[in-house]
């Protein structure tokens, strides 16, 4: 049950219907979580314009799925965890990158050094060694590419901790923070 009021968007007008129609456009639904933001217009317009310009960025998709799945890993936010197990899933990650990616881990080089900083500055609270930045560089993240991923952390750290918060009720198949076993479906 939620700790915060969930906003009906039958019942919604203003700037909040306006961006009720935003988030439609973008997701083909509402989810909860927006519904929750939405108990202020100012909240709701925040995260639709901040997650809306990060996605115009220079970090691919798979990427920002990924640390999406890192960063709720880390916070414990069932909710976006269910939330990007799903996007990740349409975004072209399988269930093994899915995995690897709240692992803070990858295959490819540069998308595991990118997972490798996102896990540090969310862990260390952006108080992150030199060499964490070296090490980013020496795997091919420019400087934008870092500012994004530093970017990536904060959005989803805000969504974790509202949802966190607000106990936001699932309206997404469930996935539990700290279950990382794979189980394919027997054949």
């Amino acid at each position: 049950m939620n700790r915060l009021y969930q906003v009906d968007p039958a019942g919604a007008t203003g700037k909040t219907q306006e961006l009720f129609q935003t988030v439609l456009a973008r997701l083909g639904k509402i989810p909860n979580l927006m519904r929750v933001f939405a108990n202020s217009s100012a909240a709701l317009e925040a995260y639709v314009n901040f997650s809306g310009a990060l996605a115009h960025g220079v970090l691919p998709l798979k990427l920002r799925e990924s640390i999406a799945l890192a960063v709720s890993e880390i916070n414990g936010c069932g909710y976006c965890l269910s939330a990007h197990t799903l996007s990740s899933g349409r975004a072209g990650l399988s269930q093994e990158d899915i995995l690897a990616a709240r692992r803070s881990t990858a295959a490819d080089n540069k998308t595991d050094a990118a997972l490798k900083l996102a896990r540090t500055i969310a862990l260390q609270r952006g108080h992150i060694a030199s060499e964490d930045l070296q090490n980013a560089r020496a795997a091919g993240l420019n400087d934008a590419e870092i500012v994004e991923v530093i970017q990536h952390v904060a959005l989803n750290t805000l969504t974790n901790f509202t949802n966190n918060v607000a106990k936001t009720v699932l309206d997404f198949p469930e996935v539990k923070p700290g279950e990382l076993e794979f189980h394919p479906a027997a054949a």
